[in-house]
């Protein structure tokens, strides 16, 4: 028998794990857990109150961590922890995390500190249930695409934010200080489950082949499969709050719906391999260096 609940809070994404502290968790209910996840693709944990070495010391069980970002600076002294903070920008865009370079993260935990009274909420969505809701003809011309994704793309926006402008310019300076292009199929097999799923997002630009303006039409096309509300689980914030969520298959937003108000997360993310289409193909660079600063799936994929 479990020790634990694993409670579904949407019919094809999401759950709430509750009744045990990630801090101390044995090497069943640890086993149970990763399945819980690889089943529901996010598991929330409410009231965890984690310090930084424990979010790092429970992401750290999944497998190797990554840098905090490839260009972004980390929490100070911890060199792993990626600041989310509405000071500086805002990510309301649906995305998945760093698919610019050649090893994006398999998986991302995002740890509440300060929250607002209301707005700020995560939605995360099920990019394989996208997948299996398009139709055959649209499925069986997404297997054969491939896109280019790009950090050179403005998803932390001031504009109608609580953002200050020059935050904002500085933030963005930084995240393309170094510049990547990556080729990742469209269709994307997860490597441990085998579903199929929509891997694409904010970063991808374009699709190989096409030409900007035909690119934009067929991402927009895919996307709106994604964000369908049954694909789309949400988790409303309060400090202290821990999620976990498979960066393989599902993309995320927050929601710019709280002014001027502070909030603030902590991400660590942990190393994933080369994604592989339908075709048993890899991604491959286009443009940047290999990111072995920042992942260490970089060197097995170089």
């Amino acid at each position: 028998m479990s020790e634990f609940d694993v409670r579904k809070i949407g019919g094809r994404i999401g759950a709430e794990v509750v009744g045990v502290d990630v801090r101390d968790l044995s090497a069943k209910v640890f086993a149970e857990i990763r399945a819980a996840l690889l089943e529901h693709k996010v598991l929330g944990f409410r009231g965890q109150s984690l310090t930084d070495d424990d979010q790092l010391a429970f992401a750290a069980r999944f497998g190797p961590l990554t840098g905090a970002h490839p260009t972004v600076p980390s929490v100070d002294g911890q060199p792993q922890v990626l600041p989310v903070d509405s000071e500086t920008g805002r990510a309301n865009q649906w995305h998945t995390d760093v698919t610019f370079v050649q090893s994006p993260p398999k998986l991302s935990t995002l740890r509440s500190l300060v929250v607002p009274p209301y707005g700020g909420d995560t939605l995360i969505a099920n990019t394989a249930a996208a997948y299996r809701d398009l139709p055959d003809e649209l499925r069986a011309f997404a297997d054969r695409l491939w896109a280019v994704h790009s950090n050179d793309y403005d998803y932390v926006r001031a504009k109608d934010s609580g953002v200050d402008p020059e935050k904002a310019s500085e933030h963005r300076k930084i995240f393309v200080s170094r510049r990547w292009k990556t080729a990742h199929p469209v269709v994307r097999v997860h490597p441990e489950s085998d579903e199929r799923n929509l891997y694409i997002g904010g970063f991808a630009k374009s699709i190989v082949g096409l030409s900007d303006r035909e690119s934009r039409a067929v991402l927009d096309i895919f996307q709106a499969y994604v964000t369908r509300p049954e694909n789309v689980f949400r988790w409303s914030w309060s400090p202290g709050d821990l999620v976990l969520f498979d960066n393989r298959i599902t993309q995320h937003y927050a929601p710019d719906d709280y002014g001027d108000l502070p909030r603030r997360l902590h991400r660590v993310t942990v190393a994933g391999d080369v994604p592989v289409g339908v075709d048993g193909r890899e991604s491959y660079r286009v443009e940047g260096d290999d990111a072995s600063h920042y992942t260490p799936a970089a060197t097995a994929a170089a």
